[in-house]
């Protein structure tokens, strides 16, 4: 069952990004408390466990990847404290607890997230290392993080997001506008096993096509739920995205529509991968379904 691989995989995820975090010399209590506050909150953890079951996917030993996989999801915990500030979507709870800023100030927060970015390249330099990389991979692995968490991905895409917000967009724009926040993000942590996994050039190109069908899908459904979701199982108040003017594909395109959507999405993650006879595509696949039928 895909639900208990993804379930070990996260806790692997979890028990190693809480070990290596209980020590950290020199780093203010205050500071450190906070960054494990959102790093160990919980979590689907889908980002890395892509990462390990890419490298599985390829014949290859996933543990190989796992401080690199520990360093995403650093990232994404950054990137979620960040869009809970205030001046962003300005939310009270996150995976049914009070958000960070909440907790522990908004100045901390903020240091928080800026430690867990920064921390998150340290980690990944230490886990390429460790993986045997080359230089030239390496180099390739440390470009495509900061492209893809940053002007040209995640935040560039953030920013888009803030500005489309009280208006109507087209679909192209609000593909572009996911694809970098959402998409950029996932597909780095497909690419990232990936190249710890040794795919050529051409596997390469087929991983990335189906992390961006699966992050666009992922972003459906996130939309689709915070219109029909459960707020329990979310940990945040459904309807989040209308109050606040978002661009979403149940407003552009209806509910059913959105649905269709999300569907026709996930089948082309699926078609990427799914008759290749260069890796056993087999746990990715399920992971598209998996996300297909998430209520949270």
């Amino acid at each position: 069952m895909i639900q208990s691989y993804i379930k070990e995989q996260a806790q692997l995820i979890h028990n190693t990004l809480d070990k290596k975090t209980q020590d950290l010399p020199g780093v203010p209590d205050h500071l450190r408390e906070s960054m494990r506050y959102s790093l160990l909150a919980g979590g689907k953890r889908i980002r890395p466990v892509l990462t390990l079951a890419t490298v599985e996917a390829l014949g290859q030993d996933p543990e190989k990847a796992l401080e690199i996989a520990c360093a995403i999801e650093m990232i994404h915990t950054y990137s979620l404290i960040h869009d809970d500030l205030p001046a962003m979507d300005d939310d009270d709870y996150r995976r049914g607890k009070p958000t960070n800023h909440k907790v522990f100030g908004e100045a901390t927060a903020i240091l928080a997230g800026d430690a867990l970015l920064t921390e998150a390249f340290g980690w990944m330099a230490q886990g390429s290392a460790k993986a045997g990389l080359s230089s030239r991979v390496m180099a390739q692995l440390f470009r495509e993080a900061s492209n893809m968490a940053g002007i040209y991905g995640m935040v560039g895409g953030q920013l888009s997001d803030m500005e489309a917000e009280k208006r109507q967009v087209g679909l192209a724009e609000l593909e572009s506008i996911h694809q970098r926040k959402t998409g950029a993000l996932i597909a780095f942590a497909v690419r990232a096993g990936a190249l710890v996994g040794g795919a050529n050039e051409n596997l390469l190109e087929a991983l990335t096509e189906y992390a961006y069908h699966l992050g666009l899908a992922f972003q459906i459904q996130d939309d689709i739920l915070d219109v029909v979701g459960d707020q329990e199982k979310l940990g945040k108040p459904i309807g989040s995205d209308q109050d606040n003017g978002k661009s979403t594909y149940p407003a552009l395109l209806g509910l059913e529509g959105a649905i269709e959507k999300l569907k026709i999405t996930s089948q082309q993650a699926v078609d990427a991968i799914g008759t290749r006879s260069d890796l056993n595509p087999t746990k990715l696949v399920e992971i598209v379904d998996y996300l297909l039928h998430r209520d949270q």
